[in-house]
């Protein structure tokens, strides 16, 4: 063998590139959008839902934005309001609860678990963003998010 060592090391290192292209014709990729509602930013104080700029409580499902939620804030939640999203059929809530997350008290939501609808918690920001995940999968899915206090 010639060279040194380093050299011979460096030459076993070389990568080997295929000299024909690898095809693989049962793979196929396709660019796919969500159909409806997607939330498209947010930011202190505000999401922007398509090219919708929003600066109140709302609440998101698959086909609509709903003004009128938690028109208080976090802290005047009841169970009034949980109950209410029952109406759109949901496999699962997220509450996004502003700018940290915050746990509403097991009272208040009671009415999600008794009707197996799942409940996730999180900050307004990482409900977003579950948000457009799950409508991506076509999943039945609402959003309840206070944006404002």
């Amino acid at each position: 063998m010639s060279g040194t060592r380093a050299q011979r090391r460096r030459r076993r290192r070389r990568p080997v590139v295929p000299t024909t292209p690898i095809r693989d014709p049962d793979v196929q990729f396709h660019l796919q959008a969500p159909e409806g509602i997607v939330v498209t930013g947010t930011g202190d104080g505000w999401i922007r839902v398509g090219a919708e700029e929003i600066r109140a409580n709302v609440v998101l499902t698959p086909d609509a934005v709903i003004a009128g939620f938690a028109v208080d804030g976090f802290d005047a939640l009841g169970e009034a309001d949980f109950s209410a999203l029952l109406a759109h059929h949901p496999e699962v809530v997220l509450l996004g609860t502003g700018a940290v997350q915050r746990f509403p008290h097991p009272r208040i939501t009671r009415a999600l678990p008794e009707a197996r609808v799942g409940l996730e918690v999180m900050d307004t920001r990482a409900a977003c963003r579950t948000f457009n995940i799950l409508i991506a999968e076509g999943r039945r899915v609402v959003a309840a998010l206070v944006v404002r206090g």
